[in-house]
């Protein structure tokens, strides 16, 4: 069997240097979770529907070699962490889900910047949401 990888035409030094890849980031948006949440006395032990976004910015802006799944950040893993902690324990706040989350995704090698939001959709039926967000950078990237 022969290696896709051989029939991919290479651009090397063709690509010019203000287009040169300067950040890699990955993001899960919107994972939807039923978390036991929230401080007034109809919420707990009432597990609501959370909304987990997290973008994570990594050190690495290459694509990986040859295109192995051995070289990429593991989505499903990231995916069944975030749902593993937001589901626990009972949390008061939505800050303190979010930062357990940010810990975790913080401690892995490979992050340069790192953004986590969490949002209730279902608290203000005039609103989409009512949330919290905490980021390693002010502005819009690191």
């Amino acid at each position: 069997m022969t290696d896709v990888a051989e029939f991919t035409p290479r651009l090397d030094g063709l690509v010019p240097p203000a287009l040169a890849v300067r950040s890699a980031k990955i993001h899960l948006d919107g994972l939807a979770v039923m978390t036991d949440i929230g401080f007034h006395d109809f919420e707990i032990g009432t597990p609501q529907r959370l909304l987990i976004s997290v973008e994570v910015w990594l050190d690495e802006t290459a694509a990986p070699d040859g295109d192995l799944a051995a070289k990429a950040w593991n989505y499903d893993h990231l995916r069944l962490e975030i749902e593993r902690i937001a589901s626990s324990r009972r949390f008061n706040l939505q800050e303190t889900v979010a930062r357990e989350i940010y810990d975790w995704i913080a401690a892995r090698a490979g992050v340069k910047g790192l953004r986590v939001a969490t949002s209730k959709p279902d608290v203000y039926p005039n609103a989409r949401g009512v949330g919290v967000e905490i980021a390693s950078f002010s502005g819009s990237a690191p």
